[in-house]
Order: structure tokens, then sequence, then C-alpha cells
């Protein structure tokens, strides 16, 4: 961990993904190694499953290389910030990120869903040079689990 100007200190964590669907499973175990020690284990959670999602959804939407960050920013006043950043080499047509969610029987198309649903803050900026999926979980500490909004 090193220490930023400020009020907190940070610990971050970047890997290349395969382009493949393995992406999803190195994505949730390189949260678990980021997120090490006393966070809560709801938080955990929740961000195995969003680092998931946004790995599976660069690779089903992107291009290579994917890379995966991971920011663990620990604040003063006792407050657990969470960054997870998904980025590949661009999408063939961009879209706006949107969250419709897909028809009820669909098997796919679930995983911004979801972001949208656990994180505090999200976003997706596409374009055929390169597409970025970003979001924030936060949590004070003392509470009873799960990210806070």
């Amino acid at each position: 961990m090193h220490q930023r100007p400020g009020d907190h200190t940070t610990a971050t964590l970047i890997t290349d993904l395969p382009f493949s669907p393995s992406a999803a499973e190195i994505a949730r175990e390189a949260v678990m190694v980021a997120l090490h020690g006393d966070m809560e284990t709801d938080l955990v959670d929740d961000a195995r499953l969003i680092g998931s999602e946004l790995a599976t959804n660069a690779f089903t939407s992107g291009s290579p290389p994917l890379v995966l960050c991971i920011d663990r920013i620990e604040r003063i006043e006792e407050r657990f910030e969470v960054e997870i950043t998904v980025t590949d080499g661009g999408c063939p047509l961009p879209t706006a990120p949107t969250t419709p969610g897909p028809p009820d029987q669909a098997e796919s198309g679930r995983g911004l869903v979801i972001v949208e649903a656990l994180a505090d803050a999200w976003s997706l900026t596409t374009s055929t040079h390169g597409s970025r999926a970003w979001c924030r979980l936060t949590q004070f500490a003392g509470s009873d689990g799960g990210a806070t909004r």
C-alpha cells in the first residue's frame, strides 16, 4: 500500500486478462487478492461479482487486450472504497451505456444491470479504439455489510 497526498491510502492491482471466457474467473480471483484483509464479506462478494461481469462484458462486446485494475482505498474517516476498471481494445459498434435488461428468458445480458444495482457509481465508455467500464463500491467501517449508497 502506498500513500497518496491527502486523507487516504491506496493499493492498486493491475493485471492483463485473457481474451477468453476464463477472463471472468481470473477477474474474480484478482479481486480476492486485491481485497484481502479486513473488508466486509458482502463488499468483497459484490466486488467479485462486478469484476466478473465487467470482464465478461469486455470479452463478449470488445476486443483484446483486456486489462483489469482494482483500487482499494482506505480513507481516514473509516471508509473503504473499491474501484474496479476493465478496459479493452474497443468494440466494432459502440453503443451508449444503457441498462434496460434482457428479455425474461434470456441467458445473458444482465451484466450491466447487476453492476448498476450493486455499485455506488459506474460508467461505461465505448469506442472502436478502446472501451472502459468503471465502478465504485463504498463501505463505512462498522457497517453491517454490503455497499452503501
